[in-house]
């Protein structure tokens, strides 16, 4: 019995998706739920799982092809067997067995001169995807697995170390005064953060503000209590946890930066859906944490790290990155001072966390070292006045200050 193989059901936001890469090749078998293509969307990679065991009969679509929802990709003969894999002719194969002693120095040659991992034929489904997207040879690359076998951690350490540029011969080194250059085109998700962020950047009439925070308050609890949380909730208490809760904190206060644009009209939301920003090697990515203003500081930190872990996996799904209706980006993971992060539409504003730094300031008449970090709200002014926006970061700023305010719902 044909089954066709169709592409998932996909959302309004995401109009179609790309064939990104085949796992299985037309005549294969393949088994119920193994993963048979990768699509990429404008947001995350999708996996197609075969319905059924059976052979793979058709690909009706290639590795670069544009396919909409619900729409036929392939077809599997349901409970049928492989064909059987050609063998070599036994004349052959008896001629093969006692070479002479000539020949099989010279069959022996080739074995002896490779030293790099196999084909991209012979990589897993990881590394395929990998070297796919990387465009990487995997005959270039030194195999440390079983059997020479190149793995997915080899290629992914092979790009990180700058791939064929470092396995390079000396021939085909530069010469003296070249000025190189490689063009690739951006995959489709970069398209689609470059397309998002210039569209956010003419739509909208934005502003940034900021403002400084003392954390030392924040050090003092996670010092005192980071022990015992961690024991009674199995995860680590973070800064990320404080200045979720805080925002939401101030969202309730500030229904206004919380809302959004829809045509004419202004969409107040209550309820706090809070995204937040993943960096990961394909690009930046916004997973969503709902009904935050329910969520405990053991909740948050549980479901970052779990996003965390699923972008880095690659598992992400459009149900994890849909909606929002505020943003949190932390380039202080990276080192950043200062920055003016751009609003994520059709969010109206986004909060902006930098690096700690421990700087001389004047408390109390006293000049002491205390944590310090810069924050930045970029709003949608169309929307948001400068007013709310400097009012946000100072609510922020004194619940980060005085921990127990935000505990207490002050």
């Amino acid at each position: 019995m044909s089954i066709e193989v169709k592409v998932p059901v996909l959302p309004e936001s995401v109009s179609d998706a790309t064939i990104a890469t085949w796992h299985k090749k037309a005549g294969e078998a393949v088994k119920r739920d193994e993963n048979l293509v990768d699509l990429e969307t404008d947001k995350v990679v999708l996996e197609v799982p075969s319905p059924v065991d059976g052979v793979l009969k058709e690909i009706k679509h290639e590795v670069g092809d544009t396919v909409n929802s619900e729409q036929i990709i392939a077809i599997i003969e349901e409970g049928a067997a492989a064909a059987p894999a050609k063998e070599e002719p036994k004349a052959e194969a008896k001629s093969a067995e006692k070479p002479a002693p000539a020949a099989a120095a010279k069959a022996d040659a080739p074995k002896a001169e490779k030293t790099s991992g196999k084909g991209n034929d012979d990589l897993s489904p990881a590394g395929l995807r990998v070297a796919t997207e990387e465009k990487i040879d995997a005959s270039k690359v030194d195999g440390t697995g079983r059997d020479g076998r190149v793995t997915k951690e080899d290629l992914v350490n092979y790009s990180k170390d700058g791939g064929a540029a470092k396995a390079a011969p000396a021939a085909a080194k530069p010469t003296p005064g070249s000025r190189p250059e490689e063009r690739v085109p951006m995959t489709r998700m970069r398209a689609k953060i470059a397309e998002r962020l210039m569209q956010s950047k003419d739509s909208i009439a934005m502003l940034t503000s900021f403002n400084e925070v003392n954390l030392s308050a924040v050090s003092k609890m996670r010092k005192s209590l980071g022990e015992q949380f961690q024991k009674t909730h199995d995860v680590k208490l973070g800064f990320m946890s404080f200045f979720v809760k805080a925002a939401a904190e101030a969202l309730k206060r500030r229904p206004i930066v919380n809302a959004s644009v829809d045509g004419s009209d202004i969409v107040y939301h209550g309820f706090q859906d809070i995204s937040i920003a993943v960096s990961t090697e394909k690009g930046l990515v916004t997973p969503v944490l709902r009904d935050v203003q329910d969520m405990g500081f053991a909740d948050i930190e549980k479901a970052i790290g779990d996003y965390a872990k699923k972008a880095r996996d690659g598992k992400l799904t459009l149900d994890d990155l849909q909606g929002g209706t505020f943003t949190i980006t932390n380039g202080g993971t990276f080192g950043s001072l200062l920055s003016t992060p751009i609003v994520n539409p059709p969010q109206s504003a986004i909060l902006g966390m930098h690096t700690i730094k421990e700087r001389a300031i004047v408390e109390n008449g006293q000049v002491i070292a205390a944590p310090m970090m810069y924050i930045a709200l970029s709003y949608d002014h169309r929307v948001i006045d400068g007013k709310d926006a400097v009012l946000f970061l100072v609510d922020i700023k004194d619940q980060l200050e005085n921990p127990q305010r935000m505990l207490l719902g002050l």
